[in-house]
């Protein structure tokens, strides 16, 4: 079995740098409460609220929130746009924000059935050298 390897590096708002290296077996639970530990340290948070101005930053403000590391659908993003803004949307309005988030290499997309299926963050299997 190849052995896993996540590098994670982060600066924040003040300029210190965090570094957190996981290696050998990680699993899908041991990478959340890695992420859960940097929320305890409120390193993500920064000291401006992110800026909604726009549809394009909510929809993605509703995948980063939501989906960081699960996969989802237009149809899951338009549930959680319209419980969190109380504004209706249009699903082709979604569709083409995805689309244009996945050129971006923001996300990844897959067919699954007859619905694109998208992915947010990316993990990277890596051998030992």
């Amino acid at each position: 079995m190849t052995s896993k390897r996540i590098r994670i590096d982060i600066e924040d708002a003040e300029g210190a740098n965090y570094n957190l290296n996981l290696t050998g077996n990680i699993t899908r639970e041991k990478v959340l409460k890695a992420f859960e530990f940097l929320d305890l340290m409120n390193i993500e948070d920064a000291p401006d609220s992110p800026q909604l101005d726009s549809i394009g930053a909510k929809i993605w403000h509703i995948v980063d929130k939501f989906f960081p590391m699960g996969k989802f659908t237009s149809s899951t993003i338009l549930e959680k746009y319209e419980d969190e803004y109380n504004e209706p949307i249009k699903l082709s309005i979604i569709s083409t924000y995805l689309s244009r988030f996945t050129e971006k290499g923001k996300i990844e997309r897959a067919r699954t059935g007859r619905e694109w299926t998208y992915q947010s963050i990316k993990i990277s299997q890596k051998r030992p050298t």
